[in-house]
């Protein structure tokens, strides 16, 4: 209110014309606050562009060294035997799991061409080849249950029983077997 009263006097307009001269300091303070805005604006803009180019950057650099370091199961998981007999109806299940939840990336015969396959970095597992052909069934369950990116953990969406099939079905497209074990 004093600036206000100093305003009024340096304009000489203390009589009769107090009012306009609130009316002009009051201009004044609320340019000078949309000017203070539109920084305050321009500078948080500025901090969300870099944060949002920070955290891409970094999604970026945790997908490039992801895909060039190995996925290694811990020893305790690899031991791990499956409980689950590689039965007509075990494995009629795993492939229904499969279909629904591994051929979008990895294919419908497992050699990781799935239609989804091209869009992801690192690219999907050849569940073909003799590198996961030849890991053990723990170390695939554990793999499955945990997940790396992009692909998701499977702990929470299938109970042990149905990874513990999908590994069984998993083995049936081995490149070595006559084509797949089990018929459609």
């Amino acid at each position: 209110m004093i600036k206000i009263i100093f305003y009024a006097v340096s304009c000489h307009l203390w009589d009769a014309h107090l009012e306009i001269a609130l009316y002009h300091y009051l201009k004044l303070t609320i340019m000078k606050t949309e000017v203070h805005n539109n920084q305050y604006f321009f500078k948080l803009k500025n901090l969300i562009f870099i944060i949002v180019f920070l955290a891409a950057n970094s999604i970026f650099i945790r997908s490039f060294a992801q895909q060039r370091t190995p996925w290694v199961t811990p020893k305790v998981n690899q031991d791990i035997k499956n409980p689950i007999p590689a039965d007509k109806t075990a494995l009629a299940d795993g492939k229904a799991m499969y279909t629904a939840n591994c051929a979008p990336c990895h294919g419908d015969k497992g050699r990781g061409d799935g239609p989804a396959a091209a869009a992801l970095n690192p690219k999907p597992a050849d569940h073909s080849s003799a590198t996961v052909q030849s890991e053990t069934d723990g170390s695939l369950f554990w793999k499955l249950s945990e997940g790396r990116n992009p692909m998701p953990s499977y702990k929470k969406i299938l109970t042990d029983k149905q990874r513990w099939e999908l590994i069984n079905y998993i083995r049936t497209l081995s490149k070595s077997t006559n084509k797949g074990a089990l018929a459609k």
